[in-house]
């Protein structure tokens, strides 16, 4: 239990943090990937090595990787189906056999209904997932935390030298 909630204090600090609205956002959509396809694959070696080359918050990626993966386990029956449409599409057989001879695809599971339709949900819905959560972390630093820094309880606690004393260490060392 304690993780998670390391976990979840992380990422409210991240929100609040400096950090760009992009890194967040791209963050979220590849953690979005994370969680809806399954784990121990090909393609969730490739979305890490992506988010440890680019400019990916990786604490977002993987918290909200954490609570995706929670919503894909109620949504299995629809990546189902959508990957046994996907894999019954006449013109595309020839594709996947030759896909499924090659030397490193097969360990991708892309024959698998499950695995296919998460892929092709996930793919499709990453874009809006993006931009979504671009839309809203910027709400949520312009609207919540400005609420949140006018409330007498943060000015009362602004005011206590415990405060104070933090402000500076997270100054100096990082904290």
């Amino acid at each position: 239990m304690g993780l998670i909630l390391k976990q979840i204090f992380g990422f409210l600090k991240l929100l609040n943090s400096d950090t760009g609205t992009n890194q967040i956002a791209a963050g979220i959509a590849a953690g979005f990937i994370l969680g809806m396809t399954p784990s121990l694959s090909l393609q969730t070696l490739l979305v890490f090595c992506c988010i440890f080359l680019f400019r990916v918050q990786a604490g977002a990626a993987f918290t909200s990787a954490f609570f995706f993966k929670f919503v894909a386990f109620l949504l299995d029956p629809v990546f189902h189906t959508v990957g046994f449409q996907v894999l019954q599409i006449e013109s595309l057989q020839g594709i996947y056999t030759m896909l499924y001879n090659m030397p490193i695809v097969p360990f991708t599971r892309f024959n698998n209904t499950i695995v296919m339709g998460s892929a092709v949900i996930s793919i499709a819905l990453t874009p809006v997932i993006f931009v979504l959560s671009k839309i809203l972390v910027s709400k949520y630093r312009v609207v919540v935390v400005e609420r949140f820094k006018q409330t007498k309880f943060w000015k009362a606690i602004k005011a206590t030298a415990l405060y104070k004393w933090y402000f500076k260490y997270d100054e100096l060392y990082g904290a």
